[in-house]
């Protein structure tokens, strides 16, 4: 069956690239509703923005979403993992400013914070999107691909010059939990010429050592140091759940990517839905649903490190 957050869910944080306070609160919401954002802060017009793959804009830092009207959500990448894993298929996510609270950098906060208020089933049938032959988009950076499977796995390699990422690949079966025990807690990471540069550019202005892992050639300069030791590719494949979320359904499939980002996986996902045969929407049944990222999830697997 469909789900939905059992009560309301309140983050207050910072924005990542205004460094603005936010408040964001995930609601229940109906069956069929799907993940919304509403501006909260704008009291005229149209407010809601669906989070689908066709109302996503490019974006090279982070996943933005606009409606017809022109009004923005970004930084909705962490959230939309958090909800995709923990098997959240409804919920209106409101947000008084243009930006989510970026929090520790990772979706873990979101996790644990949802799976607290607890999520309850709804009178609908689960719909996934079933991929039945291969598609493939590439750049000149990197490439991505969805394949067919039989539940939602996924293989991701990453290659950076500095030597505290180098190259690391994971490949992963998203069912049972594997996201909240294996992916959730991993953060958002850069260099440090890289800070200097967005925040000369007017970029980044929330961004601390508490909300990102922040390297030096060899050096990891973050307090603590890594929460895992390929903690880098474990946050490219938490980005890429997120992202592959905007198909409005859980996907049945296998996702790989090469050097793969925010916009080569929206390409993806449009690629996707432009090819005739290449995937069908079909309802669960428990067989099916019990392969799914969010299911049979318990408290007890959120990572120690953010408890």
């Amino acid at each position: 069956m469909q789900t939905t957050v059992q009560s309301a869910v309140q983050f207050q944080g910072t924005g990542l690239h205004t460094g603005r306070p936010v408040t964001m609160t995930i609601c229940p919401a109906p069956a069929d509703h799907g993940i919304v954002f509403e501006r909260s802060d704008i009291r005229l017009g149209n407010a809601r923005i669906p989070a689908l793959w066709d109302r996503a804009h490019h974006s090279p830092l982070c996943t933005m979403i606009v409606n017809e009207a022109g009004l923005s959500v970004s930084t909705i990448e962490h959230v939309m993992a958090a909800l995709a894993g923990c098997g959240v298929h409804n919920a209106l996510v409101r947000v008084d400013g243009p930006e989510v609270p970026v929090l520790d950098g990772s979706a873990a906060p979101f996790v644990r914070r949802i799976m607290a208020a607890g999520v309850t089933r709804l009178s609908a049938p689960i719909r996934v999107i079933e991929i039945l032959s291969t598609v493939e988009v590439h750049t000149a950076q990197g490439w991505a691909r969805l394949a067919p499977g039989p539940g939602l796995t996924m293989e991701f390699h990453i290659d950076f010059e500095a030597r505290a990422i180098g190259r690391q690949s994971k490949s992963l079966d998203l069912r049972n939990g594997t996201f909240v025990r294996e992916l959730c807690d991993s953060r958002t990471f850069c260099r440090a010429s890289d800070v200097d540069a967005m925040r000369a550019a007017g970029k980044a202005l929330g961004g601390t050592m508490e909300n990102a892992v922040v390297v030096d050639d060899d050096r990891v300069l973050t307090p603590g140091g890594l929460r895992h030791a390929d903690e880098a590719v474990r946050h490219k494949m938490l980005d890429a759940l997120g992202d592959l979320a905007l198909a409005g359904a859980p996907i049945l499939g296998h996702y790989e990517g090469h050097k793969a980002g925010h916009t080569l996986t929206n390409m993806l996902l449009r690629e996707v839905f432009a090819t005739k045969g290449a995937y069908r929407v079909r309802d669960c049944d428990l067989a099916l649903a019990a392969r799914l990222p969010g299911a049979g999830v318990d408290m007890a697997e959120v990572p120690a490190a953010v408890a």
